[in-house]
């Protein structure tokens, strides 16, 4: 019998073990950082091109490594972290696998230039999957530099996988940030194409959050720390009003170390207890320190999954730190303005004792009574004369007689339900046909549209109104021509980080279409066109619900269109509304109703509620 088990080469195994690992760009990028961050690196250095997929080129000012260990660092399972098992739950440094540098160099092709302090004499080694393509010796000044070209040449079927440059930069700058709020000590230069995107000096914590999320972040930000046997907390957490409905910055580190946990998410989430509106998602930039020995970091290849020793308690603590952060500076309640007030209850009922609703049931009715007896009972309750099935005695089914009248009473409730039936048929038909005639009409406090319809009332919130109409004009001409667009007298400058300027240009067909037109002044837009149906005093808060919607949530072409528009209308209409006359009245009226989506905005709200005329005349009973 013949043999079929065998071992793989190294080259296929290497491959096999560098999918785990190297999943796309931004993990080569975190490896490659996370090194030099553990070779005492005080600066970093990061040049992409063609979001990784061309080059990735990593320059740091650490240690180095002699030519020995230069040539061991791309053997699999080689490390300077770990000697012995037992140094696995004492780890304080990021690689220790000993599978990066290896796996990186089997599909990829990879130059490595470094040099041992103090020495005089450094190495550059050139790899081509794993294979060593030459080693000499090289003059360079202190650290290591590591370039990366050609991610996947030789798996060609990945490297197909991979998406887009703009999705794959998005990660890739998520990796950074990630790396980059670990260390704030350490400074960084990052560059994509040749555009510098970040220039950080090592600083403190909450100036690298500013830094890298921009100016605005420092009013959002409130310190939290807690100190007990189990965990160290600190931090930042971003004050409940400027919650947002997208998850954004939302960061947990532990012992210096990036990682992911819903269930300590579900904890920040739980400390702000009511203060945000409901969907909407906190900022937050959390720092756990525990004993080494009650973590385990070596759960998943990528590092980012850890496991906790009293996971429950570390639960209950951050919750509690995020409480605690909030009362200590005065964090108020918002203000919920979409509240149905209907469901308070009244200061009379509050202090009314509760009481079990009852139910009562005439005990004497019986729509079977008979005509000759007098008897109301249907049945007897015992013995055999009174079963169903007995063909004698009083009380069987078969002596009672059905009474005439209780029968026409019966076919009059059904009646009187198809008269309520038909009154529904006339309310729904009532949303349109007496709005085109009828010119009673009021506008209540600039913002309300009062109609009088068949059924009693119809309330229309005159924003969301227009917001849905202006929505619905948007995308239908969207699709068949750009947007019209107005030159402004003077140019409108808006402030970008360098990571917003790079999404900006990177759907700036869109942008154009939607009536925009720009120049830059290093990273500020200069706006010389904008929409038509635009104010300029709105220019701002449309600007701001674009940038979160192409920074913070990836979509695709269809989503981004819906999602920039919704934007658009909301600043063009999201302001206090102007007096109507009854021209304009009638025409956005039935401008709304032309709308298969007319009961509700494009962001989801309400538009119109109809009363009815019993619910208008119990308000003054």
């Amino acid at each position: 019998m013949s043999e079929v088990i065998r071992l793989l080469p190294d080259n296929i195994a290497n491959q096999i073990a560098a999918g785990e690992v190297i999943q796309r760009p931004a993990s080569v990028v975190k490896e490659l950082i996370e090194n030099a961050v553990d070779a005492g690196a005080n600066n970093i250095e990061l040049h992409i091109k063609d979001a990784g997929k061309t080059s990735i080129q990593i320059i740091d000012d650490g240690k180095g490594m002699s030519e020995m260990d230069a040539r061991m660092s791309f053997e699999r399972h080689a490390t300077s972290k770990i000697t012995s098992a037992a140094d696995l739950f004492t780890l304080t440094t990021k690689g220790f696998r000993g599978e990066a540098l290896a796996s990186i160099a089997a599909i990829a092709h990879v130059e490595m230039d470094t040099i041992e302090q103090g020495e005089q004499i450094g190495t550059k080694i050139q790899i081509a999957g794993s294979k060593i393509t030459s080693q000499e010796p090289s003059s360079r000044g202190k650290g290591t530099s590591i370039s990366v070209k050609n991610l996947f040449f030789n798996v060609p079927a990945r490297r197909n996988f991979l998406k887009s440059d703009n999705v794959e930069t998005k990660h890739i700058i998520e990796e950074f940030n990630r790396i980059a709020l670990t260390h704030p000590e350490v400074g960084f230069i990052f560059s994509h194409n040749g555009n510098v995107i970040h220039k950080l000096d090592g600083a403190g914590l909450r100036k690298r959050i500013v830094d890298l999320f921009g100016r605005n972040f420092n009013d959002k930000l409130v310190p939290i720390e807690e100190e007990t046997d189990i965990v160290k907390v600190k931090g930042f957490i971003g004050k409940p009003e400027f919650s947002r409905k997208t998850r954004g910055e939302q960061y947990f580190f532990v012992n210096n170390r990036y990682f992911k946990d819903s269930y300590f998410n579900h904890a920040v989430v739980a400390g702000y207890d009511n203060l945000m509106p409901p969907k909407h998602y906190p900022s937050y930039f959390i720092y756990l320190e525990v004993p080494s020995n009650t973590l385990d970091v070596n759960v998943h290849p990528t590092k980012t999954e850890v496991k906790f020793e009293d996971d429950r308690s570390i639960y209950s603590i951050i919750r509690s730190a995020v409480k605690l952060a909030l009362g200590k500076y005065n964090i108020a309640p918002i203000l919920d303005f979409e509240h149905e007030a209907q469901f308070d209850l009244s200061i009379e009922q509050q202090n009314s004792p509760i009481r079990q609703p009852e139910i009562r049931v005439d005990s004497s009715f019986n729509p079977f009574k008979s005509s000759s007896s007098g008897s109301s009972s249907g049945f007897s309750g015992s013995g055999s004369s009174g079963s169903f099935g007995s063909s004698g005695g009083s009380n069987s089914f078969k002596s009672l007689k059905p009474n005439k009248e209780e029968w026409e009473d019966f076919y009059k409730i059904t009646e009187e339900a198809q008269e309520e039936l038909k009154t529904e048929e006339e309310e729904e038909i009532s949303f349109e046909e007496p709005l085109k005639s009828s010119s009673n009409k009021i506008q209540l406090h600039r913002n309300l549209l009062l109609i009088q319809v068949k059924s009693g009332a119809m309330l229309v919130h005159i924003n969301r109104a227009n917001e849905r109409v202006l929505y619905d004009e948007l995308m239908e001409h969207f699709m068949l021509s750009p947007i019209a667009a107005q030159q402004l007298m003077f140019p409108y400058e808006y402030n970008l980080l360098s990571t917003q300027k790079l999404e900006w240009e990177n759907n700036s067909s869109t942008l154009k279409r939607l009536g925009f037109d720009w120049d830059w002044k290093n990273n500020t837009l200069v706006l010389s066109s904008v929409p038509s149906m635009l104010e300029v005093e709105y220019v701002t808060q449309c600007l701001d619900g674009i940038i979160e919607k192409i920074t913070h949530e990836e979509l695709d072409k269809g989503e981004l269109v819906h999602e920039l528009i919704l934007s658009l209308s909301a600043a063009a209409t999201n302001h206090r509304s102007k007096a109507l006359s009854e021209e304009e009245m009638n025409y956005l009226i039935d401008r709304l109703f032309q709308s298969e989506q007319h009961q509700y905005s494009p962001s989801g709200k309400r538009i119109l509620n109809t009363i009815s005329i019993e619910e208008l005349n119990n308000y003054l009973s």
